[in-house]
């Protein structure tokens, strides 16, 4: 499954050369609700509707190389062993869950943005269901450890999560980098730790 997901990314991202504004409008992630305004420098254009299928489709699409390496690496890094562990099967359903818990929650992000005046924009990547195997990994092997880049240091996977996770909600709430989805990332996650209590039967979905 990982193997398919990393072919499917890097085929729609070649795709998106063949027209790359009409694969934006029609497949990433748009705030949902009354069709909205957008200043460009052209002038004022009518943002593109929300379509249901915008939930799974944006997690296809990437606004650069480095946008697609960084996602596809950690997918394979991470998703490989999760995989492993869980099996096709059940890694496809958690996988498509936290891609569409992480726009759900996008999309509150988004209506809260444009009530407080914010200006509507696309949100793309599969850097939501990304995060949610995170989550899986590190609750799968919590002591397996993580070489860090920056600082190199080892790092136990369950800090590594716990640290990440930490950092999006406050570079979220903080406004940080308002170009990346925080939001999405956290729903990701979110959605993730809800499935995998679920199948635990733990709590919040204790029997």
């Amino acid at each position: 499954m990982v193997r398919l997901l990393l072919l499917i990314n890097v085929v729609v991202y070649l795709l998106q050369y063949t027209g790359p504004g009409e694969w934006i409008v029609h497949f990433a992630l748009w705030p949902s609700g009354e069709p909205a305004m957008l200043r460009t420098d052209e002038g004022w254009v009518q943002v593109p509707p929300f379509h249901i299928w915008q939930l799974v489709t944006y997690g296809f699409l990437h606004a650069n190389f480095s946008h697609l390496f960084l996602n596809l690496f950690a997918l394979w890094m991470f998703g490989t062993a999760v995989e492993r562990y869980w099996g096709s099967a059940r890694f496809a359903v958690y996988y498509f869950v936290c891609l569409v818990g992480a726009a759900l929650v996008q999309l509150v992000a988004m209506y809260l943005h444009l009530r407080a005046g914010g200006a509507p924009f696309p949100t793309l990547g599969a850097s939501g269901a990304v995060f949610g195997l995170l989550l899986a990994f590190g609750m799968m092997f919590p002591n397996e450890r993580i070489m860090l880049l920056f600082p190199p240091i080892p790092l136990k996977a369950k800090w590594f999560v716990l640290g990440y996770g930490g950092l999006e909600l406050f570079f979220g709430v903080a406004g940080i980098a308002s170009n990346i989805a925080h939001f999405a990332h956290l729903g990701g996650m979110l959605f993730g730790f809800l499935l995998i209590q679920f199948w635990r039967r733990q709590f919040p979905f204790a029997f």
